[in-house]
């Protein structure tokens, strides 16, 4: 803390990391429980996107059963909230057709019935409103770099990044060194892989007792559709091709507002051929028969990628540890077969929320939270996801047909009898592990996009509206510079070209041979190299507060 102590420093009772769903709502649940006991409380959220909300990126379709929880007259509030699911449809694609899955083979808990289409970057926006109001201080533009512990070895709180540091590691003129915001408790929301979330696993060993942790990779795209091809409500999911039959993966379409409509695509980060390019599957669905119609005459509008957490129930890893806890994406809580996770993020803030103010109340600090693992285990979270824990572990093993078969026999089994007959099954190898040699794979040819319906990763990263100084520090730090043209090109035709969807990542050829090249200004923040990478390489880390993307209505 040496270093640390020389920092401007600030104190709060609950210091919050990341203004998305979960941190949002354990913010507004903090400032709650204070105004009813009439205690004041002081809680604050950085947020390393320019704006909340600049940063958020998913579906989305929302189940609104925590909001209703946290903020019961949402709607006199005027939420974000105004298009209601009407109809649902399932799709099985072949390349030339679809095949529809009749919803009365889905469980139940398939079932949109009663959820709504929003963009989360907006709802987030609005949560953001209703801290505020509350007394809840937000800074945005302020990445947590680095958490602060104590003598103890406690989570004191998180550190926030330097700014106006050059690229050769200089101090700028405008230089400012990052300040330390000290927490009672630090409660940590950073989403599908978050930078701190990953060294506070390993320092803690959160890991020890839960199986290892699955990603995905989910592609979105805004669209403003022809008034004619527009279907308010809709929500349409398609699983199949353009994917072969042992990747996991799917398309989701979802109509809603004034003719908008998010198109997205989800990759599954187990895949095993290093040539596959989930830019490239999700541009050339939208080709597809079924898919292309809705799209002419349309215009998009934004584009953005983002990683999520797949491995649900059995890779939740231990929650709390000594002066913090992990909440949202960063505790993993996504739903996998229901695409949905912002509900049991908002939920899980809640929770922590609860218990630190409890905690609080009896005068503790820097201890672990061991209330909000007990209120995990017995909530509404711990039920969801322990229904649907064999769906992703089946996909993998016996590929989309046999797996989706499987897993909705198995959540029919939980729906009905409770338990499932096939226990608890485990996810086996991380996503990085499961690569085949370059040698072992068959190269994909992507047809050239046409410009109308597909595109390149350039002009999408544009409309993503992605910045960053140009000179900072490289974010995307490698281990070992040697290992992509080293090992990574032999061995696997370096994937970073194809797994990164932003174009950060090039082999470019020169007289002296193929050089790595790292286009930093490109990242969108997916996490997706930081996952996917074979030799474990790369080190994702904050850039300057404020870089990155600025998704409107995402």
């Amino acid at each position: 803390m040496s270093e640390a102590a020389e920092r401007e420093s600030m104190d709060y009772d609950v210091v919050i990391v990341g203004a998305g769903p979960a941190g949002l709502s354990a913010a507004i649940r903090l400032k709650q429980l204070a105004a009813e006991k009439g205690q004041d409380l002081s809680v604050c959220i950085l947020e390393k996107g320019s704006e909340v909300g600049a940063h958020i990126l998913s579906g989305a379709v929302i189940d609104p059963s925590a909001l209703n929880m946290l903020l019961p007259n949402w709607k006199k509030l005027d939420a974000p909230i105004d298009t209601q699911v009407r109809e649902d449809r399932f799709y099985y694609l072949g390349p030339a057709g679809a095949v529809r899955i009749p919803t009365m083979l889905l469980p139940p808990l398939m079932s949109n019935h009663g959820n709504y289409i929003v963009s989360l970057g907006n709802l987030c926006r609005w949560l953001a409103t209703q801290a505020e109001a509350v007394g809840v201080e937000i800074y945005p533009g302020f990445a947590a770099a680095e958490v602060a512990y104590g003598a103890d070895g406690a989570v004191q709180g998180v550190i926030t990044g330097d700014m106006g540091v050059a690229r050769d590691g200089h101090h700028k003129d405008s230089y400012t060194p990052g300040m330390l915001l000290k927490g009672r408790y630090t409660l940590f929301a950073e989403g599908a892989r978050g930078s701190l979330t990953k060294s506070l696993r390993q320092r803690f060993e959160l890991e020890k007792d839960c199986d290892v942790q699955k990603f995905g990779i989910g592609l979105k795209e805004l669209w403003e559709l022809a008034p004619d091809k527009h279907r308010k409500g809709l929500v349409l999911h398609s699983m199949g091709w353009p994917l072969d039959g042992r990747t996991g993966g799917g398309l989701f379409m979802y109509h809603f507002g004034d003719n908008l409509c998010a198109v997205g695509f989800v990759v599954h980060l187990n895949y095993t051929n290093p040539y596959l390019s989930p830019f490239d599957e999700f541009q050339l669905v939208k080709q597809h028969p079924l898919i292309k119609p809705y799209l002419e005459g349309g215009k998009r509008l934004s584009y953005g990628a983002r990683a999520i957490t797949e491995g649900g129930f059995q890779s939740v890893p231990k929650l709390s540890f000594p002066g913090g806890a992990l909440i949202g994406c960063a505790a993993g809580l996504v739903n996998v077969p229901r695409i949905k996770g912002t509900h049991n993020a908002m939920a899980s803030g809640m929770m922590a929320a609860e218990a630190a103010f409890a905690a609080l109340a009896q005068g503790r600090a820097h201890d672990s939270l061991n209330e909000y693992e007990d209120a995990y285990r017995h909530s509404a979270v711990y039920t969801d996801l322990k229904r649907v824990r064999n769906v992703k572990p089946l996909w993998s093993r016996f590929g989309t047909l046999a797996g989706v078969v499987l897993g909705g026999f198995d959540m029919w089994t939980n729906q009905l009898l409770g338990f499932s007959l096939l226990g608890t099954l485990s996810h086996r190898k991380a996503d990085y592990a499961t690569l085949k040699l370059a040698r072992q794979a068959k190269k994909i040819e992507y047809p050239k996009p046409d410009g109308v319906i597909s595109f390149d990763k350039l002009s999408s990263v544009f409309l993503s509206n992605t910045n960053h100084e140009e000179d900072q520090p490289i974010h995307l730090q490698l281990k070992d510079p040697t290992i992509p043209i080293r090992v990574n090109l032999p061995e696997y035709a370096e994937p970073a070209q194809r797994y990164c969807p932003a174009g950060v990542y090039e082999v470019v050829s020169e007289p002296s041979g193929p050089r790595f090249q790292i286009n930093a200004q490109n990242c969108v923040h997916c996490k997706t190299c930081d996952i996917k990478d074979p030799s474990q390489n790369i080190n994702w880390v904050p850039p300057e507060g404020g870089g990155g993307p600025n998704y409107p209505n995402m």
